[in-house]
């Protein structure tokens, strides 16, 4: 069957030095597009061109929609670093069947910053490259952030979860699967529409070292790298593996040990790290796997952590490696499809694109990926309301009460950039 491709316009991009603004989020003019990590990335706004895809073959189709839009597009790029150019912000949902489908979306503009480098991006399809794009002219018109609104989260069937753990656990031990991710979700309410620039600046700020994003409604600040590709070099951070921190750093650094030398947790890591090797080895000449996992440390948890690293022996986009790593074990669990299947079967919730693949894409495939972590989703048709996500890793030795206390622990950064718990 061949792909119907909507009629795709012709974009001009033009990109220009800027002076680097102290915060891009204080930038951003609108509820508009964010990816931002210690400081720097990007923050976008407007609507040129979009692209929605839904099934198995959404990323594919995403894929060779942005393909088709680059080919005939007019770039003028005066500072050609990462992000500059045309670029697409994306976000996919996590299952197949999921009605969240995904998207590409190409902003107007796009405002960035790489170290002491900051950049404005301008998109159209009259002529942007002939004009130089002007930042106050960009930024005409914003409107303050609305306030952070009350919101009233309705709390999760903990009895529902532990059973679906249990059940997790004897389908293990009876050889079905080796590990497979549950997630869970809680949904908030506010009294008025949630407008995400009074969201993000908590994420950014209490969890500099993830990655915060906004695209499409969906919001948090992931941990977990799916793919980076950068002229060649592809770049993947595996998490699995998770300790709750308690705020003394003796016994932190205490826990930290422990989760370095458990089996339970090294087990959950290995199957998440072998699972993305697989795929990198596929398409790079060689792949760099350290012997052993670190510890990441977050506000809240603590993760093992493995930054899986390859050079690529052909052409390959980044959203080509994402669809081959969607799902990872670190997600999904292990074997794929019967993990999967124990999800449907178990889980009772469409996760929509929490947990799904995350990021931007350029003119050259280059781009950044993340997994969907951490992350809240606001409804699309109301947005007073907005779902939160959890999700763990069950393997032969968990224990349904120490998942659910993990993840109350995963859910703590969108409950507190929410205003659902105290600072």
């Amino acid at each position: 069957m061949t792909l119907q491709l909507p009629p795709s316009p012709t974009l001009a991009a033009r990109t220009v030095a800027v002076d680097a603004p102290d915060d891009l989020l204080a930038c951003l003019p609108d509820a508009g597009l964010a990816w931002l990590r210690r400081g720097e990335g990007m923050v976008a706004w407007g609507e040129v061109t979009r692209f929605e895809a839904r099934g198995s073959s959404r990323i594919d189709d995403a894929g060779a929609w942005w393909r088709r839009l680059t080919r005939h597009a007019i770039v003028r790029d005066d500072v050609r670093i990462p992000g500059t150019g045309l670029i697409a912000f994306g976000s996919f949902s996590f299952a197949d069947g999921s009605t969240a489908g995904g998207s590409l979306v190409v902003p107007r503009f796009v405002l960035g910053r790489r170290g002491t480098t900051a950049f404005l991006t301008e998109i159209s399809t009259d002529g942007a490259h002939e004009r130089e794009p002007d930042l106050a002219s960009a930024l005409s018109g914003a409107a303050p952030a609305s306030p952070l609104p009350a919101l009233t989260a309705q709390q999760g069937d903990k009895d529902a979860w532990e059973t679906a753990v249990t059940s997790a656990v004897a389908r293990i031990r009876a050889g079905e699967v080796d590990k497979v991710v549950l997630a869970r979700a809680e949904t908030a309410v506010a009294d008025a529409p949630i407008d995400t620039r009074s969201v993000l600046p908590t994420l950014a700020r209490e969890y500099d070292s993830c990655w915060t994003f906004h695209v499409d409604g969906l919001m948090g600040a992931t941990p977990e790298l799916l793919a980076r590709l950068d002229h060649g070099l592809v770049t993947s951070r595996v998490l699995a593996g998770t300790i709750r921190r308690t705020g003394d750093e003796s016994a932190d650094l205490a826990h930290a040990a422990t989760l370095a030398h458990s089996s339970k947790d090294r087990e959950e890591h290995g199957y998440a790290v072998r699972s993305v090797t697989q795929v990198l080895a596929a398409h790079c000449a060689s792949v760099n796997v350290p012997d052993e996992p670190f510890v990441l440390h977050l506000p809240n948890v603590m993760h093992l952590a493995t930054d899986v690293t390859g050079s690529l022996d052909h052409a390959a986009s980044s959203l080509e490696l994402v669809r081959e790593l969607h799902p990872s074990a670190a997600v999904c669990g292990t074997p794929t499809l019967a993990a999967a299947r124990v999800i449907d079967e178990l889980e009772g919730l469409d996760r929509a694109r929490y947990a799904g693949p995350v990021g931007w894409i350029d003119a050259a495939g280059d781009g950044e990926w993340c997994i969907g972590l951490r992350s809240a989703e606001i409804d699309a048709e109301d947005p007073r309301r907005v779902r939160m996500f959890a999700g763990c890793g069950i393997v032969a030795a968990s224990e349904p009460e120490s998942e659910w206390a993990e993840s109350e622990a995963k859910l703590e950064p969108m409950r507190r950039a929410l205003g659902l718990t105290a600072g």
